[in-house]
């Protein structure tokens, strides 16, 4: 068929957010940012849950301030879970000295007016992920 076998794969993200102007935003720089794909959204911690094991996204963008189980201890959870943990990248309105991430796992921190194509495809970098397609063995 094809010689695409040299494609690596996307980046499969769910972003998670409580309010919808912030997931449409989120949403865009993720489809702007090459190698990233947009597989899912949810609008609380316990959604974030739900939808990473039902999706296996390799990456979730979580809001810090979430109704219900915050995202702190959502990205707890999530990278704490049985095998495949995603890469938690912690979003918030508030100034990184502001949010107590201290322990939590997330990989990195992003102010959200500081969120674009560079920061997203920096912080999986940063993340030991990289754009390379498959993942390190050990």
């Amino acid at each position: 068929m094809g010689e695409s076998a040299a494609e690596p794969a996307a980046v499969r993200v769910l972003i998670v957010d409580d309010q919808e102007p912030y997931r449409l935003a989120m949403a865009a720089v993720v489809e702007a940012t090459p190698g990233f794909e947009l597989v899912g959204a949810a609008a609380s911690g316990e959604e974030s849950l739900a939808a990473a094991a039902a999706l296996r996204p390799d990456l979730v963008l979580m809001d810090v301030h979430l109704p219900g189980i915050d995202g702190i201890e959502a990205t707890r959870r999530l990278v704490s879970g049985p095998g495949g943990a995603p890469v938690v990248v912690l979003l918030s309105t508030y100034d990184e000295d502001q949010v107590d991430a201290a322990g939590c796992g997330a990989a990195a921190y992003i102010p959200k007016g500081a969120f674009g194509p560079d920061r997203l495809a920096g912080a999986w970098d940063g993340a030991g992920r990289g754009h390379g397609g498959g993942r390190a063995d050990g």
